[in-house]
């Protein structure tokens, strides 16, 4: 009966809404840099041979991937009706019989070992010596597919309309399934709602009451690379986390790890945003490209490895933010204070460790959270680190107000003992929240939306405009 007739699905992109060359290449990354890197330039003219090696460094988890629910559903379909349903791909043959034995498939697979590439051609003379020309039906998705559909009964299209509509013109029986991405999913990748953290480029503007345009166009210039440099960074994290992100309750759905977008795609579109950001950064000049180079790659090495070490990462996720003011000074071709620093670094010490109270206030378990060193045994720790910071920011504010940039830019410098209510306000609601998990995974951005918080620093910055005497300035113009 034709009913009876053989299921056979690619993998990459069919059945599995990711390619598994491009997630061994990610896991292989986070696992074993180098080897993987070694492994990658030494086969990259031996495809089947990478692919094998990749596998072998990346050791992934098959279960995790995400899989085309349409795709998923006619195969279950195929298999109540007792049609034998079986996987061709040109993936590795070890993670493909892994697949087929996680979602229950068939135990007959087709695949790429280390010495042979199933693949397009390769893959149509297999199957159409196993199963007979027109013996099988074919799911795929691409146009390396064509001879396989060309061989198949029935050719089942994922997401290709050109192809569908050219294999019913030579007369073959075609059901489509939905496939693709959408390019605000992959905007999503890009975390544009991180970029107002680049806001801290403007501190150093604040700090020296530097308000003329020029200096505005420079920073602003300089926002712009910076945001960029963000998403070329955070779009490899998510590359680098898939495995943790898929064992996550809600990073699950970012868009690599759901599936949503292919992983070339955020290969690169991450490209493209590290280009753009070192070509603003050599714009803006040596100063400023230096900054961007130093955040980029102290961001890859947070990525591949210091985020999985215990305050250690706490460290470097302040020196990141820290090194956004610096980039700021150097946009606007000023100096940064040593006392602005000395402030700064540690508000950021309280909100890395806030960030991770976070993440162990919202676990269900005692077991560490996926991808870091903390568990919530470690909640208590976080706390007093959080508070340490607290209390040398406010300490090294209160000495600031003693230097001779101070005196010079501040003529009442009490209002600034004034402004450190406010500042330890701020500070303390943020430790409170992060405890009781009530804030997003990123404490910057939430104080951004948190009303109160925002209200705190607005009387901050009202205090110490007002020991500078710029509202006195600025309401005498605005009566002219």
């Amino acid at each position: 009966m034709d009913e009876q007739r053989p299921l056979v699905l690619d993998v990459d992109g069919t059945f599995l809404r990711t390619d598994l060359l491009y997630e061994c290449f990610w896991a292989g990354l986070g696992k074993a840099p180098l080897a993987t890197l070694r492994a990658t330039f030494a086969n990259l003219t031996r495809p089947a041979r990478l692919k094998a090696e990749l596998a072998r460094l990346a050791d992934l988890r098959t279960d995790l991937m995400p899989v085309n629910p349409a795709v998923a559903d006619a195969a279950m379909e195929a298999i109540r009706q007792g049609r034998e349903v079986a996987l061709a791909s040109a993936s590795n043959e070890a993670l493909v019989a892994d697949l087929a034995q996680d979602y229950g498939l068939g135990p007959r697979i087709f695949a790429s070992s280390g010495d042979f590439n199933l693949k397009g051609a390769a893959k149509a003379q297999v199957l159409a010596e196993t199963y007979g020309g027109g013996g099988f039906d074919y799911a795929g998705d691409a146009p390396a597919d064509m001879p396989v559909w060309r061989q198949a009964h029935t050719a089942l299209v994922v997401g290709d309309g050109r192809a569908a509509r050219k294999l019913m013109r030579a007369g073959k029986l075609v059901r489509t399934f939905p496939g693709g991405w959408r390019a605000r999913d992959l905007l999503r990748a890009m975390r544009p709602h991180q970029w107002v953290k680049n806001v801290l480029l403007f501190v150093p503007m604040l700090a020296a009451h530097d308000f003329s345009l020029a200096s505005l166009l420079m920073v602003l210039m300089g926002l712009v690379a910076f945001s960029a440099a963000a998403s070329s960074i955070y779009i490899v994290n998510d590359l680098l986390d898939l495995e943790a992100d898929r064992l996550h309750p809600t990073k699950r759905e970012r868009p690599f790890a759901s599936g949503a977008v292919p992983i070339g795609a955020g290969m690169a579109v991450s490209a493209g945003l590290a280009a753009l950001a070192l070509a603003a950064g050599l714009w803006l000049g040596a100063a400023f490209f230096g900054a961007v180079v130093l955040y980029m790659a102290l961001s890859l090495a947070y990525s591949l490895r210091l985020k999985r070490l215990r305050w250690v990462d706490i460290a470097t996720l302040a020196g990141l933010y820290t090194l956004r003011v610096i980039a700021g000074a150097a946009a606007m071709q000023g100096e940064v204070s040593g006392y602005l620093l000395v402030f700064i670094y540690p508000v950021f010490l309280t909100l890395g460790c806030v960030k991770r109270m976070t993440e162990l206030s919202r676990t269900e378990s005692d077991a560490p959270l996926p991808g870091r060193g903390y568990g919530r045994a470690d909640m208590g720790d976080l706390l007093n680190v959080a508070y340490l910071g607290m209390f040398a920011a406010l300490l090294n504010f209160f000495l600031y107000s003693f230097s001779e940039q101070a005196v010079r830019l501040y003529p009442a410098r009490w209002l600034l003992w004034v402004a450190l209510i406010p500042i330890a306000l701020w500070l303390r609601r943020m430790i409170r929240l992060g405890r009781s998990g009530q804030m997003d995974y990123d404490p910057v951005v939430h104080a951004l939306k948190d009303r109160r918080g925002v209200a705190l620093v607005l009387v901050t910055l009202t205090i110490m405009f007002a020991a500078a005497g710029l509202l006195q300035d600025w309401y005498a113009l605005w009566r002219r």
